[in-house]
C-alpha cells in the first residue's frame, strides 16, 4: 500500500467517524505497550477498536474534543393527556387526517349467545358427572354392606323365583340349541357324502357293464336319501333358527330388563339406607335440609324401582306365553320331520314342511338323465316302493 492509498483511507475513515458522531481520542505516550499492542483506555465509555480491527497509525493526532456525558435513557413511553371516557387520539392524527379515533368501549362478540350455551352445556355435563359419581359411590357402598351383612336388601320373593327360573330355562335351551346345531352340521356332512357316493355309483355304472344294474340301483337309492336328507336338513335349520331367536333374543331382552331392575333395586336400597341414617340423627337446620333432599332422592328412586319391577313382571308373563307357543310348534316340526325321514316316508316329510311353511331349494329340478330313463322296469318298481309312504 503506497502513501496515496494510506492518505485516502485515512480521509475516508475520518468522514465515517464524523458522520457517525464519533470523536477521535488522542492517546498519550504510554498508550502503547508490549509488541505493538495498544492498551485499553481506563474509561469504559470510550470507543476502542478490537484487536483485529485495521487502525492506521497516525504520526500526529489532532487534539481531542471533550466527549459529552451520555444521557439517561427514558424508562417509560411518553405520556399523552387522556380522559377515561374519551376516544384515544394519536399525536400524529392532526398530520394524518385519514386516521379515525378508536373508542375504548368493549367490543361485542357475535358468538356471545353460543358461548353462553357452551358454558351451560359444560355445567350440565359437570352436574351429570357429579350425580353419577355420587350414585356410583352409594351403590358400591350398598353392595359391600350387603355382602358383609351390615345392610338389608329389598327382596321380592315371587319375582326373584321367576327370574331364577328364567335363567335356568335359558341355560337349558342353550344346551338344546348347541346340540341341534351339532346335529344339523353332522347331518349336512352325511347328506353331502351320500350325494358324492351316488355320483360315484352312477359313474361306475357306465364303466362296468357287468355290474351296471347293481350300481344303478345303489346310485338311485343314495340320490333318494340325499333328496330326503336335504328336506330334513331344512327342517333342522328352521328348528335351530327358531330356538336361537327365542334363546338369544327374546329371553335376552327380558334378562336385560331384569339387569336394569336389579341396578335400580341397589340404588333404591342405597338411598333408603341414607334416609334411615339421616332420620336417626339429631334435628338441626342443616340436617333438616339434608333429610328433605334424601327424601326426594328416595322417592324418585322408589318410583323408578317400582316401574322396572312392573316391567319385569309383565315381560316374564309374555315371555312364558310366547315360549309355550313357539316351542309347541318347533317340537312338533322336529318330531314329524325326523320320524318321517327315518321311516322312509317321503310324502309325510314333504307334508311336514308344507305344514310349517318351510321352503327349500330343490336341487333336483333338472330333467332326468338318459341313464335314469333307461333303468329297467323292475328297478323302477323297486324305487317306487321305496319312495312310497310306509304303512
Amino acid at each position: 500500500m503506497n502513501t496515496m492509498d494510506i492518505f485516502e483511507f485515512t480521509q475516508k475513515m475520518d468522514g465515517d467517524l464524523s458522520e457517525g458522531g464519533m470523536q477521535t481520542v488522542a492517546l498519550g505516550d504510554g498508550a502503547t505497550s508490549g509488541e505493538g499492542h495498544q492498551s485499553a483506555p481506563s474509561d469504559p465509555a470510550l470507543p476502542w477498536p478490537g484487536p483485529n480491527s485495521a487502525m492506521p497509525a497516525q504520526s500526529a493526532a489532532p487534539p481531542s474534543q471533550p466527549i459529552p456525558a451520555p444521557q439517561a435513557r427514558p424508562t417509560s413511553l411518553p405520556q399523552y393527556p387522556h380522559n377515561p371516557g374519551s376516544a384515544y387520539t394519536s399525536p400524529n392524527s392532526a398530520n394524518s387526517p385519514a386516521m379515525s379515533p378508536i373508542p375504548l368501549a368493549t367490543p361485542t362478540t357475535p358468538g356471545t349467545e353460543n358461548g353462553a350455551a357452551i358454558v351451560r352445556s359444560g355445567s350440565s355435563k359437570m352436574e351429570s358427572i357429579k350425580t353419577w359419581s355420587i350414585s356410583t359411590y352409594k351403590c358400591t357402598k350398598q353392595l359391600l354392606s350387603e355382602k358383609l351383612g351390615k345392610s338389608s336388601r329389598t327382596v321380592d320373593a315371587e319375582l326373584e323365583a321367576q327370574i331364577e327360573a328364567l335363567r335356568d330355562t335359558q341355560r337349558k335351551y342353550s344346551q338344546i340349541l348347541r346340540l341341534a346345531r351339532a346335529l344339523s352340521s353332522h347331518f349336512y356332512h352325511v347328506v353331502q357324502t351320500q350325494q358324492q357316493l351316488g355320483d360315484a355309483f352312477a359313474d361306475l355304472a357306465q364303466k362296468s357293464p357287468e355290474l351296471q344294474e347293481e350300481f344303478i340301483y345303489n346310485a338311485e337309492t343314495q340320490r333318494t336319501l340325499t333328496k330326503n336328507g336335504e328336506t330334513l336338513l331344512g327342517a333342522l335349520n328352521f328348528f335351530v333358527s327358531s330356538v336361537n331367536t327365542l334363546c338369544n333374543k327374546t329371553m335376552e331382552d327380558t334378562l336385560l330388563t331384569v339387569k336394569l331392575y336389579e341396578s335400580s333395586r341397589i340404588e333404591y336400597d342405597a338411598y333408603r339406607s341414607d334416609l334411615e341414617m339421616l332420620s336417626q340423627q339429631p334435628r338441626s337446620e342443616i340436617s333438616s335440609i339434608k333429610l328433605e333432599e334424601a327424601q326426594r332422592n328416595f322417592n324418585g328412586h322408589k318410583a323408578h324401582y317400582d316401574r322396572l319391577r312392573a316391567d319385569v313382571a309383565i315381560k316374564l308373563k309374555f315371555l312364558e306365553e310366547n315360549k309355550v307357543k313357539v316351542m309347541h310348534k318347533q317340537l312338533l316340526l322336529f318330531h314329524n320331520a325326523v320320524s318321517a325321514y327315518f321311516s322312509g316316508n317321503q310324502t309325510a316329510l314333504e307334508a311336514t314342511l308344507k305344514q310349517f311353511n318351510i321352503k327349500l331349494r330343490s336341487p333336483n329340478t333338472a330333467p332326468p338323465s338318459w341313464l335314469e330313463q333307461s333303468v329297467p322296469e323292475t328297478f323302477q318298481t323297486i324305487f317306487g316302493s321305496l319312495s312310497s309312504p310306509t304303512k
